[in-house]
């Protein structure tokens, strides 16, 4: 059997496209992050944005940002 050998990105633009066709748009996407490598320092980050705030001062902030103006 003699198949057509696709260029790499045509592949990967007709496997999306059957992923959005059959799992939705969303269900496709949620897929395709399992995939994916994260990038950057959650430790560093977490550090400067939490500092040495407790549980109850940062879930204390979300409920003063939730509040109606």
């Amino acid at each position: 059997m003699i198949t057509e050998v696709k260029p790499l990105a045509e592949i990967n633009q007709q496997a999306i496209h059957l992923l959005y066709q059959e799992l939705g748009v969303i269900n496709a996407v949620r897929f395709l992050k399992q995939f994916t490598v994260g990038f950057g320092d959650y430790t560093k980050e977490r550090e400067v944005l939490f500092g040495s705030k407790t549980f109850d001062q940062i879930v204390n902030e979300i409920e003063q940002m939730r509040k109606p103006a």
